[in-house]
């Protein structure tokens, strides 16, 4: 059975996570320790909450140097809301820098007139990288289940996997590069196309 290391640091809902990718039909293991994260098939890094608050998790659990190393070394991960933005070099939202592992800046949704911020609720995507086995097996335009204030510019346009749009802004929903791949949105809350995206990602280890 393939193993899948979900990364605890305190900021990730990790309960609903943990189903899904049980769901998919991985062995689910809970876990800080970076010896575990390199001994497993792959990894999950959720995350809920502040950008700020997320990297300081990380620097006290000593967690940044061996997630950078991990990555550098085509360890497939998967990062998921708050675990997509933390991969970036900076954000609006803080002052601390991110992992810095795919170069960009995390921004804040412009206001709008009738525009709610945070973009909270089920949205379509497009697939900007229709090949990223993410998406095999999902339809074009598939929903899936938002909640943030802020989003991620790449610096290269090509990392990004899937956009979507809200309001007038168009925006990045996904990235992939390599054995890296993250998304902003919640595939454990976004029904069946959510857990298909799972499946895959389970079924590329």
């Amino acid at each position: 059975m393939v193993k899948i290391a979900l990364v605890d640091y305190g900021v990730g809902n990790l309960h609903s996570a943990c189903k899904a990718l049980e769901w998919a039909g991985a062995e689910v293991l809970l876990t800080a320790d970076p010896q575990i994260m390199a001994a497993a098939d792959g990894i999950v890094l959720p995350g809920v909450g502040a950008f700020d608050a997320a990297m300081t998790r990380l620097e006290n659990l000593e967690l940044t140097q061996p997630l950078k190393a991990l990555i550098a070394q085509d360890k497939p991960l998967l990062g998921i809301c708050l675990g997509l933005q933390v991969l970036f070099e900076s954000s609006e939202e803080g002052t601390r820098p991110g992992l810095g592992v795919l170069p960009g800046r995390i921004k804040r949704f412009r206001p709008e007139p009738g525009l709610t911020i945070p973009h909270m609720g089920w949205n379509q995507l497009q697939f900007d990288q229709p090949d990223c086995p993410l998406w095999h097996g999902l339809e074009p335009s598939s929903w899936v289940y938002f909640v943030h204030s802020y989003y991620v510019d790449p610096a290269h346009p090509g990392d990004c996997s899937a956009s979507s749009v809200h309001g007038q802004q168009p925006f990045t929903a996904a990235v992939a590069h390599k054995k890296l791949w993250a998304v902003q949105f919640h595939p454990e809350k976004s029904a069946q196309s959510g857990l298909q995206m799972l499946k895959n990602f389970v079924g590329s280890l």
